[in-house]
């Protein structure tokens, strides 16, 4: 069964964004360069700021799952129609909702799967645990490239930091052995 018409949450996203169309631009990196630097100086990996700008960014290309669950668990509850949607054509389902998801249903409704245009399945619902979230290709894209340059920014800071350490040492600003 096709789930259409459900939009991204962030309202900056399109469609473009939800297909890889996020980037990571220099202005995002000299951010993150930014509290990296904040971050080693305090000696806090993956501090709160960070970890907001994070969210806020995977956002942009994450499904409104919670939109999602109200489509599916509306299905789900008249099962005496189940069969007339799931034999629904694709065509017309795209036509009155609009950007294409998947459900996919199991013994009489008691369990769903939900799928994005892409084929990743982003929500499962099972009768005896409830939703459950799943991160798409897209989500874990960001998350990825997001962290790397935070890493990148939080060593060299963190070199530059001991590298500044190293010298007052070298200077007799600090004997260890005193």
């Amino acid at each position: 069964m096709e789930i259409t018409g459900i939009k991204n949450i962030h309202p900056s996203a399109s469609k473009a964004s939800s297909k890889k169309g996020w980037k990571l631009t220099d202005s995002l990196r000299e951010k993150i360069t930014a509290l990296a630097r904040e971050d080693a100086a305090q000696g806090v990996y993956m501090g709160n700021l960070f970890l907001a700008l994070r969210k806020s960014e995977v956002a942009k290309v994450a499904p409104d799952r919670a939109a999602l669950m109200g489509k599916v668990s509306q299905r789900m509850a008249d099962m005496g129609n189940m069969k007339q949607i799931e034999e629904a054509d694709r065509r017309w389902l795209c036509l009155l909702f609009g950007e294409p998801y998947e459900a996919r249903f199991q013994s009489g409704g008691a369990a769903a799967h939900v799928y994005d245009g892409n084929g990743d399945e982003v929500l499962t619902y099972t009768a005896g645990v409830g939703w459950h979230e799943k991160e798409s290709r897209a989500e874990t894209e960001v998350h990825g490239a997001l962290k790397a340059a935070y890493y990148g920014a939080y060593h060299a800071a963190r070199q530059e930091i001991n590298a500044g350490v190293s010298g007052m040492e070298a200077q007799g600003g600090f004997d260890a052995g005193a």
